[in-house]
């Protein structure tokens, strides 16, 4: 009887132990809820479209700080990192009390503690609330634990654990230690790696690679050898992966895009998915490296690319080199003149309004608006010439006069109210006066990005988007003009002269034109190239941080033919908003793409046109010519002649001013032709008499 009561009173102390245990877990849980912020802040972390990641940022106090989602880190490294630390992690509730007792028993018959009996789970909560190695402690971590198991499932735990232990340094979790020192995400890991990733945080500086490697592959050894021995690896997989060296050098963390993503990134804590996509980000740097290493150390560039259907930045230099001035800021978001890059938008909405069509007349001669009196860039005029002319060599006294028909503070407020952040530069007057016409106004590479995707897209503006998960449908599109006018400038900015030696991979294969306008602002400060085709638009900023002029440095030299690089680097187009005068559609026209054909097709320059020649004979530039074939092959002929080829393309370069007959035939005889009139500035201001009895409309 005896023993039966000894035993009942046993049970009772056990109970009441159970329950006073129980009752300090509820009153800490009201009392003092655990909290994980007490870890600090995570580091900001920007991914590309598809997850990859880009960018990531140090926490405030200079750590690296990265979260870890268990579905991007090897599973062979958490099965062997709870076969090391914790092998009944997913069985206990944040205190084992067999590794309890073992620990015990070697206090008593060592006098110290040989095998420890800390969890994962009572490991974060030191990383918490970090507390003297005292017996108290551990107390206060066994209870905090059980408290934390009740908060937190077991992959929470075990991610919030992965996040926060030390790996020596500043380094701060799994993530960013496989990073740092191993150049590699976590997902997939060597045998070797995965041992060096378990043994650092037992002895983080001890065991530093890029401080002590020969520490650091000692005890990396020692988790292979315990591995080996609980039969988690083979043998031969233990002594393969002692064998494997160990890397000193600490690696650098990802910065692709790093101003951009900073931007993204700013004050969130968790990974941000941005629209940029990495492949095509590294293509378009690759191609900037290459131009900017030709410039002044003083010059940088600046780029945006939008996919036009989302309005989603897939690409972005906001400054090209680090090492320039200015290399340390986003020059896409600063106000600039555009130049020349705003007429398109001018003559659209004059179009709008039925003032003008595109082949129209306008007067090409020094002209004065009140006290205004512009010129043309290089001096010349051109008499009568028509609009289309006119926008497409930029001619400055014709986009003045459009001007004022459509009204600069119209014109301003329709730029404002599309989502353009428009800044007055050089103005003391309230009202926004001609000068627009010829850059008079500031205006960012976004800003201007996200006018020509307008066009692009049938004149409807919306913002552009920079976070992958934001709807693409979220703003509310604003008409900046009707499709029709829209269509119109496209079909004029798609015959621009390309420049010398530049044909993109598209026009060589079949594919779609380039729509672009160039810009130079006053005294050569800013150069411009901005363009779009059916699926994307790419606006390049070229010059000075600091705003200082450049001598010479125009948008057509300086910023169109990284348009057409950046071009080549896109994917291939899958739908057709590029209009074209020489096809037939409802309304009288058609989409490039449906009119594709196995006979040759002239893109430049097309039938009927006018061309622009500054200097005639061997000596000229000439214009490269622009053919679509089915194999990419062809001959070319003007007035019967054959064209002599200059590398891979045909460049003509007629001897004088007057009407030519331009013909190609390609491998299976079939040929196209395009009659095609050359004006010099001459012949322009010669001719301007014949020009009036065809006049439908003038300034």
């Amino acid at each position: 009887m005896q023993i039966w009561a000894r035993y009942d009173s046993w049970r009772r102390r056990l109970a009441l132990g159970l329950i006073a245990g129980l009752a300090v877990l509820a009153i800490l849980n009201v009392l003092f809820p655990p909290s994980l912020a007490a870890l600090g802040q995570r580091s900001t972390v920007v991914e590309d479209r598809h997850g990859r990641l880009l960018s990531a940022f140090t926490v405030d106090n200079g750590r690296w700080r990265l979260g870890a989602e268990l579905d991007n880190i090897d599973p062979r490294f958490i099965k062997r990192l709870i076969a090391i630390e914790d092998k009944r992690f997913f069985e206990h509730s944040g205190v084992d009390p067999l590794a309890v007792m073992r620990a015990m028993r070697s206090w008593a018959n060592y006098g110290e503690v040989v095998s420890g009996a800390s969890t994962l789970t009572m490991q974060l909560v030191r990383q918490a609330e970090p507390r003297p190695h005292t017996l108290p402690s551990k107390v206060i971590e066994a209870l905090r634990a059980a408290q934390l198991e009740l908060w937190l499932n077991k992959d929470e735990i075990l991610s919030a654990y992965l996040s926060h232990v030390s790996y020596g340094g500043n380094i701060e979790g799994i993530e960013a230690a496989s990073r740092l020192y191993l150049g590699k995400s976590p997902e997939f890991l060597t045998d070797g790696e995965i041992a060096l990733l378990i043994s650092l945080p037992q002895a983080p500086e001890a065991r530093r690679p890029d401080r002590n490697a020969a520490s650091a592959k000692a005890g990396r050894d020692i988790i292979l050898r315990k591995l080996g021995a609980a039969g988690v690896m083979t043998e031969t997989a233990v002594i393969e992966a002692i064998n494997s060296p160990i890397s000193a050098q600490r690696k650098a963390m990802p910065d692709t895009a790093w101003i951009t993503a900073k931007g993204i990134g700013q004050n969130q804590e968790d990974a941000t998915r941005s629209t940029l996509d990495y492949g095509l980000q590294k293509k378009v740097e690759a191609r900037v490296a290459s131009v900017i290493e030709d410039l002044p150390q003083d010059v940088t560039i600046a780029v945006t690319v939008v996919e036009n259907a989302t309005m989603a930045v897939r690409a972005h230099i906001a400054s090209a080199d680090r090492g320039r001035p200015g290399g340390w800021l986003d020059l896409t978001v600063r106000s600039r003149s555009p130049g020349s890059t705003l007429k398109p938008f001018i003559y659209g909405l004059a179009i709008d309004e039925g003032s003008l069509s595109a082949s129209s007349i306008a007067y090409d001669a020094p002209t004065r608006f009140g006290a205004y009196r512009p010129e043309n860039f290089n001096g010349r005029y051109h008499g009568h010439v028509r609009v289309s002319e006119a926008l497409r060599h930029s001619l400055n006294v014709p986009a003045v006069a459009a001007l004022e028909m459509v009204g600069g503070e119209r014109f301003e407020q329709s730029l404002i109210a599309s989502g353009a952040d428009v800044t007055r530069l050089g103005q003391t007057s309230d009202k926004a006066g001609l000068a627009l016409a010829l850059g008079g106004v500031g205006l960012s590479v976004n800003d201007v990005a996200m006018l020509y995707a307008a066009l692009a897209n049938g004149g409807e503006a919306r913002p552009l988007r920079w976070v992958e998960d934001e709807e693409a449908d979220g703003a509310m599109p604003v008409p900046l003009m009707t499709e029709k006018a829209a269509r119109d400038i496209t079909q004029i900015l798609s015959q621009a002269p390309i420049p010398d030696g530049h044909m993109t991979s598209w026009l060589r294969e079949g594919g779609t034109s380039i729509a672009y306008k160039t810009g130079t602002s006053y005294g050569f400060r800013d150069a411009w190239a901005a363009g779009y085709t059916d699926d994307y638009t790419v606006v390049i900023w070229s010059g000075r941080a600091d705003g200082a002029p450049r001598i010479g440095a125009t948008g057509r030299i300086s910023a169109a033919p990284l348009l057409f690089d950046i071009f080549d680097q896109l994917p291939s187009q899958k739908r057709a908003h590029i209009y074209r005068k020489d096809t037939a559609a409802p309304g009288g026209l058609k989409t490039l793409s449906q009119t594709r054909s196995n006979a040759p097709h002239i893109l430049f320059p097309p039938d009927g046109s006018e061309v622009f020649a500054n200097a005639l004979g061997r000596d000229a530039r000439g214009f490269t010519l622009s053919v679509r074939t089915e194999d990419g092959a062809y001959t070319a002929f003007i007035n019967g002649e054959p064209i002599e080829k200059t590398g891979r393309h045909y460049v003509w370069r007629p001897k004088t001013a007057g009407f030519y007959k331009l013909t190609v035939v390609d491998r299976k005889g079939r040929a196209a032709t395009s009659k095609i009139r050359v004006l010099s500035p001459k012949a322009l201001e010669a001719s301007s008499s014949a020009f009036n009895q065809f006049v439908n409309t003038t300034f």
